[in-house]
């Protein structure tokens, strides 16, 4: 049986971020987009971005190895924490991407469970949540 996921229930799969440019560098990003290097400025600044990532790709890999950190996405689901919470084990949580908190987790499952959450990323979690866990987020 296949979960179906309705459109209004998905979730972005980026986060906005907002920069400041000098204009000298701004006129050169539109002169490479009118060249039709580019498609639009954000195209040449995800592109700019990307390249950075790559060309640190072995420092990002050993600090992620180097502390313990998962990469990519990660989902906690109410199953999960409710594991563990019947083992009597505490959840610190280490991301580099994107942690995802259940929108069925209750805020006193989370605080049962979850006693540190690190993301160098995104954490999607109910308000409720955040709350409840604003003095483990770091």
């Amino acid at each position: 049986m296949s979960k179906i996921t309705r459109l209004h229930d998905k979730l972005p799969e980026n986060e906005k971020i907002t920069i400041n440019l000098g204009f000298v560098d701004l006129g050169r990003i539109d002169l490479l987009v009118q060249e039709g290097f580019y498609s639009n400025r954000s195209d040449f600044i995800r592109t700019a971005i990307r390249n950075q990532i790559d060309a640190q790709g072995e420092v990002v890999r050993q600090t992620v190895a180097r502390h313990t950190m998962e990469l990519g996405l990660r989902d906690y689901t109410r199953a999960d924490l409710e594991a563990l919470r019947d083992a009597g084990e505490m959840l610190h949580v280490k991301v580099v991407g994107l942690a995802r908190i259940a929108s069925d987790v209750t805020p006193e499952l989370a605080l049962q469970t979850i006693g540190s959450i690190t993301v160098l990323g995104a954490l999607q979690a109910s308000p409720e949540i955040r709350n409840a866990l604003a003095d483990r987020i770091g």
